[in-house]
């Protein structure tokens, strides 16, 4: 069985280590369906490493079998840095150890086309799991007059 898994690092960024930063406010950016028919939309405000993006697309196109097209809307490019253990306060920052996307409520996370409506839903069910925040199953409105033309 092949297995095919994405790197979600940056290959080249400007600086190595980043502020904590704050999540306030709604999403400005990305926040439309701009490539399916289909998107999970989230909520809340929250930190999602790699792996949890990861985690749900491989989610996805598993429940769907590789049917359809899927989208990624959100890319982890904010490195998180852990001191390491038993060092005295006033150390340097430690290493970046993995990388974060910064979500804010309204955020497109992933899109899908070429599945049912019922087949859509459940796979964003199955990778709403894989996900630390509260998200919604959104369809496009140029997707429902699609449906509506073809029927």
């Amino acid at each position: 069985m092949l297995s095919i898994t994405i790197n979600y690092n940056p290959k080249k960024t400007r600086f190595r280590k980043q502020h904590r930063g704050r999540m306030k406010g709604i999403s400005c950016r990305g926040n439309r369906i701009c490539f399916g028919i289909y998107a999970i939309k989230a909520l809340e405000p929250a930190w999602i490493t790699a792996r949890q993006i990861e985690a749900g697309r491989i989610s996805i196109s598993r429940y769907t079998r590789r049917g359809g097209k899927l989208w990624v809307r959100i890319f982890p490019d904010k490195p998180v840095t852990i001191r390491p253990k038993e060092t005295r306060m006033g150390t340097s920052k430690g290493s970046p150890e993995y990388w974060v996307s910064v979500i804010k409520p309204g955020r497109i996370l992933y899109e899908m086309s070429g599945v049912s409506e019922t087949v859509a839903k459940t796979a964003m069910k199955i990778a709403a799991y894989k996900i630390p925040i509260k998200t919604k199953f959104v369809i496009s409105i140029s997707g429902e007059i699609m449906r509506m033309n073809s029927k």
